[in-house]
């Protein structure tokens, strides 16, 4: 029988509340039990598996990244939408680290389709063509370019999150001059050779 207070809801943001704390590999049935004063066993009516919770909780940080770009890229272009996803980007992975690395694990297609079919993930695409749009690309072109944006973005803060950048430069004055060279880049963008194919293969659909 569930135990009564405890829904799969509460486990999420239990599990999501303690992977930002304590890291991702730190949610376990057994820690989040010890939280709630039961027995593993109990979380059974809940989640099938320890898996199925780290999804649970990537898709809640899927969905809660992409609200805060969604309102920050709102009504902008260019420049100015590309400094503002990214920095929204980066803002969230700050504030929420354990969140950010579960998003970043390789979902398959039958656990984001059971999943409410992973709505987060899907606007995350939809955010980052949308403004990639704006500096007149066009497939594959659009594929290349969120690709190189998703391992910018994701090295940065990656590398950030881990303390690993020793210089005394300031860490954020050394974010906005790279986002500068981005926006050039993304302005001057190299063409693809005509007759590259299009359309990404299923597999890849998810994130650019």
């Amino acid at each position: 029988m569930a135990r009564a207070g405890i829904t799969v809801d509460r486990l999420t943001r239990a599990a999501a509340e303690l992977a930002d704390r304590e890291g991702l590999e730190a949610v376990t049935l057994s820690a989040l039990a010890r939280g709630f004063g039961v027995r593993d066993a109990s979380l059974y009516a809940h989640v099938r598996s320890l898996r199925e919770l780290r999804v649970r909780v990537a898709l809640l940080g899927a969905d809660e990244m992409t609200d805060r770009i969604g309102v920050a890229v709102a009504g902008r272009a260019g420049r100015d939408a590309l400094v503002a996803f990214a920095d929204a980007y980066r803002a969230y992975a700050l504030d929420h680290p354990g969140r950010y690395a579960a998003t970043q694990l390789r979902l398959e297609p039958e656990e984001a389709e059971e999943l409410a079919d992973a709505p987060g993930f899907r606007r995350s695409v939809e955010l980052t063509y949308g403004m990639l749009r704006g500096y007149g690309l066009a497939e594959p072109d659009l594929t290349d370019a969120g690709r190189l944006l998703r391992s910018t973005f994701h090295g940065y803060v990656d590398l950030e999150l881990r303390g690993a950048f020793g210089h005394p430069r300031a860490v954020a004055d050394s974010w906005a001059r790279s986002l500068g060279a981005l926006h050039l880049l993304l302005e001057n963008w190299p063409r693809a050779p005509s007759g590259e194919p299009a359309h990404r293969p299923p597999h890849e659909r998810k994130n650019p």
